[in-house]
């Protein structure tokens, strides 16, 4: 009967079940007052209706932990253990129609009269004592009171006590969860944050190469203009070089003609030939610095103070801009995106102008 008495014990109040009811779906039992002010304690904001929760909530299993969600009945919503109940009026009826079988009691002597028992409580000093302290000794002006009633008022105190520490448990639990949460959050945000700045970083990245070719191009098209065209000009004065070359060689076999007859009608087309080939008018000279592409310079000091100054958007900034809105500059380049965000690149890189056309830059005819 002791063991079956332990199994009836409430958790909470530590007495027989009253009215137990069953916690689903861990089926450990509980009184419904005691699993009444668990719950208020473990849902203090809820609102009550006559000191009884109107609305749904959760608390803990006291015995098992397990959660217990209950819907807007509240506890009165829980099925009643009437198995239970009928183990408990049972055993009540036996315990009654049984004998009580005399129970010693070991009580506490009294340290300073050691043949008196411990009987009574001072209220006043809040300590148990004896008669003959309350007589004689130093309790004598205090207020005492039986054993008995201090006893039942202090285990009920205790109960509640136990009671709240529970739903405080159940509260400091319920936080811990949440914070795991807002860890698990920060993470994720994190990685989505991070994931987004690498993406408009590689953005970037792909508007300076798609620059960096374009601009390459305009130089590569005037570097191959420029040298067809010198090319060919050392074409034309090789031409001319080996044909005065021809004039010369046959001037010197003139010099070696014995006959003057013959050297004299030989010199004057000679001499004719050697007088054209002496003009340099028809060919082209190159004119100073033709060969120079510093016109394609390039400056990044303005766009590496942009880049080193890029940073996360502040409120502020995102209040102002408009996010269906482009801005157009005095250049007729969009600065801003449909979204919202500056196109710092656009922004700092002026836009590709075409090279001067050549034909203002060619070499100028020597005369």
């Amino acid at each position: 009967m002791d063991s079956l008495e332990k199994q009836l014990i409430c958790p909470i109040c530590l007495e027989t079940f009253t009215k137990p009811v069953v916690i689903l779906p861990c089926q450990h039992n509980l009184c419904r007052k005691c699993a009444n002010d668990i719950f208020q304690s473990s849902n203090p904001y809820l609102p009550t209706r006559g000191g009884t929760a109107a609305s749904g909530g959760r608390f803990r299993c006291p015995s098992c932990r397990h959660e217990v969600v209950l819907d807007r009945h509240g506890v009165y919503g829980l099925q009643r253990n009437l198995l239970v109940e009928n183990i408990i009026d049972m055993y009540k009826q036996e315990y009654i129609s049984r004998p009580s079988p005399e129970q010693k009691v070991d009580q506490p002597i009294c340290e300073v009269h050691e043949d008196e028992k411990i009987n009574i409580y001072c209220v006043t000093c809040s300590v148990p004592t004896c008669s003959m302290c309350k007589v004689f000794g130093a309790h004598k002006d205090c207020e005492v009171a039986p054993l008995n009633s201090i006893y039942q008022t202090q285990k009920t105190e205790l109960s509640d006590r136990i009671a709240m520490m529970v739903g405080n448990n159940d509260r400091i639990q319920g936080i811990i969860s949440q914070l795991e949460e807002t860890c698990r959050s920060i993470e994720e945000n994190g990685r989505r944050q991070k994931s987004k700045v690498c993406e408009k970083f590689d953005h970037l990245y792909a508007i300076l190469e798609d620059r960096k070719r374009e601009m390459n191009v305009k130089v590569n098209a005037e570097q191959e203009e420029k040298l067809n065209y010198i090319r060919r000009l050392t074409r034309k004065y090789g031409d001319h070089l080996e044909s005065m070359t021809k004039i010369m060689e046959t001037g010197i076999q003139t010099l070696e003609e014995p006959e003057m007859a013959v050297f004299l009608q030989n010199t004057k087309p000679l001499l004719q030939k050697i007088a054209e080939a002496s003009n340099t008018s028809h060919l082209e000279r190159v004119e100073r610095g033709y060969e120079n592409m510093d016109h394609y310079s390039v400056s990044f000091k303005r766009e590496d103070r942009a880049l080193r100054n890029i940073d996360f958007a502040r409120e502020d900034d995102e209040e102002e801009e408009d996010e269906d809105e482009v801005a157009v500059d005095a250049d007729g380049r969009a600065w801003q995106t449909a979204s919202g965000e500056v196109d710092s690149l656009n922004e700092a890189l002026p836009p590709l102008l075409p090279p001067q056309p050549l034909s203002t830059r060619r070499p100028t005819t020597s005369s």
